[in-house]
């Protein structure tokens, strides 16, 4: 019994942390996470301005079509203007026949022939940040807005 009292008592005096290192912990996160979240936010804003772009490229060639795309002589990504003959008046032009279009002929191979842009969800028609694009057929350019920075490509 003597030997089972003396284990218990040594469990008993055996320390844990003191507050002050404890504190000292506490500090240091919070420090670290002072100087990491800003890092963070700045890679959040890159990958969403490189997400736009992409998506903005992909939407120029949606429109446009791809020149370097040649098969057996022939383009084969032609895009909207190449189909049609002109770009869309809209971007819900590149996922929908527009009414005033006719349907792609095979022989001349001109018409509608969509859609020119994956239309999931219409995620296409804004940017990484929610805003809508602003489609400018006149100076033929696609413009995204969020703050100060503006993205800009023209087709």
């Amino acid at each position: 019994m003597e030997n089972l009292s003396y284990s218990y008592q040594s469990k008993l005096n055996q320390g844990g942390f003191t507050l002050i290192e404890l504190v000292i912990v506490i500090i240091t996160l919070g420090i670290l996470a002072a100087v990491a979240i800003p890092k963070f936010a700045d890679m959040t804003e890159t990958s969403k301005k490189t997400a736009t772009k992409k998506e903005m490229l992909a939407l120029k060639r949606a429109i446009t079509g791809n020149a370097e795309a040649i098969a057996g002589g022939r383009y084969i990504d032609r895009g909207f203007e190449g189909d049609v003959g002109f770009v869309p008046s809209q971007l819900l032009d590149l996922t929908a026949k527009p009414g005033t279009v006719s349907v792609y002929n095979k022989l001349t191979s001109l018409g509608w022939n969509g859609p020119y842009i994956d239309n999931t969800e219409n995620s296409y028609l804004t940017d990484s940040w929610g805003n809508s694009y602003i489609y400018d057929t006149g100076n033929r350019r696609l413009i995204s807005i969020n703050g100060l920075d503006s993205i800009i490509v023209n087709f």
